[in-house]
Order: C-alpha cells, then structure tokens, then sequence
C-alpha cells in the first residue's frame, strides 16, 4: 500500500500533454496554449485620446479660451494636425492629432463646437495612450502554458487568431464490471444494482469539457473482460470500475498486465479507494477504479482528473487546489491512511465555512453526491471540532452557496 502522495509521484513521472492541434479560437475556452503567440500589431495602433475632450498643442491656464477647429471621433483616420492656438473636440479612443501633445477632459471645460473655455491647466502627455504602449507588433502576447481564459481569447480576437494551437484534449473510454450491475434504466433483480459509475464519470468528463465513450457493462468473465479493454485501451485513458480488489473475480489487474500495461500501483493509503489500480502503457493510461461509489469518485477527483488535466497542459496533481476552511460541524478523526468526506461548503464574513457530510461507508452514495468538496482527515489525525481549521478541495462551483446561518463557524 503507497502513500496517495507517493502515488501520484509515480503517476506523474509518465505524463506529458498531447500533441498539439489547432482549435478554433471561439471552442478553445478553458484548454492550455501549447505554443508562446506574439502580437501582430501595435497596441493602441497610433496615439489615441483616452478621454473625451479637447486635443491641445501647448499649455493652458484657467479661464483661457480656444477656438475650435474640428471634431474627431474614434475610427478617423490618423494624420490630422492643430496649429499654434487652436483645440479640437475629441473622443475616447479617436487618433490625436499630430501636434498635440496632451488632451484636457471635458469635465475641466466649458464650450461647445465653436469655442470652450478651460478651468484648469492639464500637463503634457496628460490623457493621451501612445502608439504601442500595451503590446508591440512581434512580442510576445501569450506564453505557451497559458490557460484560455475569456479574457485570453479576448485578447487573441484583438490580434486577429482564428485558430489557436492547444494541446488535444485526451480521449476517454469508461467500462463499467460486474455481474451484478445493470443499465440504470433495468429494473434490478435481486442482488443486482444500477450502474451509477458511468453517469458520474461522463458528468464529471463533462465538467472538463470531456466527452467520454462508454463501453457499457462486462460481467466477471476474464476472457470477455480480456476482449473489452483491449479494446478501451486504445483511448488515451482507459476507467475500468470493480473487479480490482483480490477476490476470486477481481481479474482486471491481471487483465491490463496481460494487455501489455505496466502496474504502476494497485493500492492506495486512503478511505475510500484504497484498492485503486493505475497503469501504463505504449499508447496511454488504464485505471482500475474500485467498484463502491464513494470509492469511484474519490479515486476520480485525486487522481483520475489530475491526470487528465495534466494531458492537456493544465498544471494540476494530487490534492492540487485545495484550499483552508473552518470547520462548521465536527469532523471525524482518520486510522493509518488519509480519509476523505464529502462536504458541503459556503462563505461567511469571507471565510470557507466547511460542513463534512459523514457517509456511512463507501457503498455510501448519498453522502458523496451531497457534497460539493472533498475534505481531508489526514491519516492518525483525532477528531475535530467546529470552528477547527481543515483542507477542502473544490469539486464544483461554490457561488451562491450558503450554509445555513445557524452553523457554527
């Protein structure tokens, strides 16, 4: 049994991003720049006003008063010039004329379109964006690793990128075993149950903007078990969930070593998942996810979804991300391996306020989805009490949640 840390070292030391594609630039939110992008133009592309005003050549004092020559609009074209003693109206953004060298705001003014009568003196360069002071046309403009964030495609829309290089997104196959388990829309017999694994894991794929392909349900038989991963083992990722414990019809360890992967380990100090396969091989990855709920979705979000991050470029790992909370209902202590409980979360006075939702065990599935996070009890760790300081990693979209106001803090 390894350390989850340790675990996700030996993991990690074999994954690299994908190759790069390009990917239209309007469908490439949320992925990674695979290659550094420069500026093809200068920005702002000539001196522009950065207020409404009046361009003027030389100083002003208050009460002097200017004729004015003209009026000049965002998109004219540049070139225009002011002699000695003249102003022209200008506006947010439009070309500066050629011998002006500052812009008084309309707040300091008082005219119209023929004279205007300035307050105050405003000093030289005052509100005037030079030519190239945000970006340089051939400098860099994005680093590669850089996530595609709204405002990071806002930016390569301003530069004229229709596509951008991205590293592609990994393609991801989930077979789910067991003689006991049916399609959700069956109607189980006795000693059968539902398939819950393959909607949470095409919902949590989702969540990555992953689609993931489903290879349905193989019962406990190794040679059909044997057929259908290799035939899974040509995604990039391969989830197989149950059969990885070491029971007499836990064959899918046995069946990715025969397959030609590497074990890289088969089980993990941690509750739940502790029996959690990963392996490697020429063309990808193979996990072996446990076959209780609890089980499949902790071994997804610590270790499957790093994973999959980390092949489209994403800096991620092993309890990546988490963040300090208080605790605002008691949480159970942990024996010799980490234990995680799902949680509820919300803020108060800017703090996490954390609410552990203990699950009777890990064929718990009730708990499990209540949770929006996960929350750590490190192993030998005593129980605590509210108000206690914990680790929560996020697992969804925590805006406008809000525990109850009789909580404690």
């Amino acid at each position: 049994m390894i350390d989850p840390s340790a675990a996700w070292e030996r993991l990690a030391a074999h994954l690299a991003p994908l190759p790069t594609v390009e990917l239209d630039r309007r469908r490439a939110a949320g992925r990674v720049l695979a290659e550094p992008l420069t500026a093809t133009l200068d920005v702002p592309g000539v001196d522009v006003s950065a207020m409404d005003g009046y361009a003027l050549t030389a100083a002003v004092r208050e009460g002097d008063r200017l004729p004015v020559t003209g009026r000049i609009a965002a998109g004219d074209a540049p070139g225009r010039g002011l002699a000695d003693g003249e102003t022209a109206r200008i506006m947010t953004g439009a070309p500066v004329p050629a011998t002006a060298d500052r812009v008084a705001p309309v707040e300091l003014t008082d005219g119209g379109d023929r004279e205007v009568v300035f307050h105050e003196g405003v000093p030289a360069g005052a509100h005037i964006r030079r030519r190239g002071e945000i970006v340089r046309r051939g400098r860099p403009l994005l680093e590669a690793g850089a996530p595609l964030t709204p405002g990071a495609l806002a930016l390569l829309a301003t530069h004229g990128y229709r596509t951008v290089p991205v590293h592609r997104p990994p393609r991801v196959a989930v077979l789910v075993t067991g003689d006991e388990v049916v399609p959700p829309e069956a109607e189980p017999a006795a000693g059968q149950l539902r398939d819950s694994h393959t909607d949470f894991l095409l919902a949590a794929g989702r969540s990555l903007g992953l689609e993931l392909a489903e290879l349905g349900i193989v019962g406990d038989q190794r040679q059909a078990l044997d057929r259908r991963v290799r035939e899974g083992l040509e995604a990039d990722v391969l989830l197989v969930t149950g059969g990885v414990s070491k029971g007499e019809f836990d064959f899918v360890e046995d069946v990715f070593r025969r397959a030609g992967c590497e074990v890289l380990f088969d089980s993990v100090a941690m509750q739940p998942g502790k029996p959690l396969i990963a392996a490697r091989h020429a063309g990808g990855f193979a996990f072996g996810l446990p076959g209780n709920p609890a089980s499949v979705m902790v071994a997804f979000w610590l270790f499957v979804r790093p994973t999959l991050r980390r092949l489209e470029g994403h800096a991620d790992g092993y309890w990546h991300g988490a963040l300090e909370g208080r605790l605002a209902a008691p949480l159970p202590g942990a024996k010799g391996r980490d234990r995680f409980l799902a949680a509820e979360v919300g803020f108060a006075g800017g703090r996490l306020r954390v609410k552990p939702v203990p699950p009777r065990g890990s064929h718990d599935l009730a708990a499990y989805a209540r949770g929006s996070a996960l929350v750590r009890v490190p192993a030998h760790a005593a129980p605590a009490l509210a108000g206690a300081r914990c680790e929560v990693l996020p697992l969804a979209d925590w805006r406008g949640v809000i525990l109850p106001s009789s909580d404690p803090v």
